[in-house]
């Protein structure tokens, strides 16, 4: 309560507290005047392991009290941190040593700076690949859509002469009609004259 009343923000770690718990914490933060809370995804064991860490409460925590969620992460690497970010995770606590061997309470959990550094770079990798929902091909993806295959003339063709496997071709580049229509222009003719290497278009039919 104290806290919550400076109006700062808050962070929350949520180690080994209930549901319940966690509910009324916020609850009481909240009507003493914090209107910046984050709550943090935590395993209360040291070194946390992978398999303790359910990371799938980060979204269902972020819904449940309709907050930020990020993570207090005891476990070894970075692994555990990076996937967190695509649950939803907006911030990520890791104990920091200079070096491991130097000991300490927490050192044989806690990152090196090298290994902070790797935290920073794929954390942010992982958050820009979120991007949004999307099916078709994206700005970039559209420069390679002239790799795919197509159809196209094989050989030279005369007007009149009929499509086969010997002058159709499904090929490089994507300029041609979708090989999906390779099996109904068989036998189909051409109503001019046709270079071979040409690429097959409905008006050519």
């Amino acid at each position: 309560r104290k806290v919550a009343a400076t109006g700062k923000p808050m962070i929350i770690s949520t180690g080994m507290a209930s549901v319940a718990e966690i509910d009324e914490t916020v609850r009481v933060a909240r009507e003493a005047g914090c209107e910046d809370l984050i709550l943090l995804k935590c395993t209360s064991s040291y070194p946390a392991s992978p398999e303790d860490s359910n990371l799938l409460t980060i979204p269902h925590m972020r819904k449940l009290f309709d907050c930020p969620v990020g993570l207090s992460d005891h476990t070894m690497g970075i692994g555990a941190a990076v996937a967190s970010v695509a649950l939803g995770a907006c911030l990520i606590e890791k104990h920091f040593t200079l070096s491991r061997a130097d000991g300490g309470v927490d050192s044989a959990f806690s990152m090196e700076p090298e290994e902070m550094g790797q935290l920073v770079i794929e954390s942010e990798r992982a958050w820009q690949a979120l991007g949004k929902i999307s099916y078709s091909p994206g700005e970039q993806e559209s420069k390679s859509l002239k790799f795919r295959r197509s159809l196209y003339i094989a050989k030279d063709m005369a007007a009149g002469e009929a499509l086969t496997p010997e002058n159709l071709r499904i090929v490089r580049p994507g300029y041609g009609l979708e090989p999906k229509y390779y099996n109904v222009l068989l036998g189909k003719k051409v109503k001019q004259a046709v270079k071979k290497g040409t690429p097959l278009s409905w008006d050519l039919i």
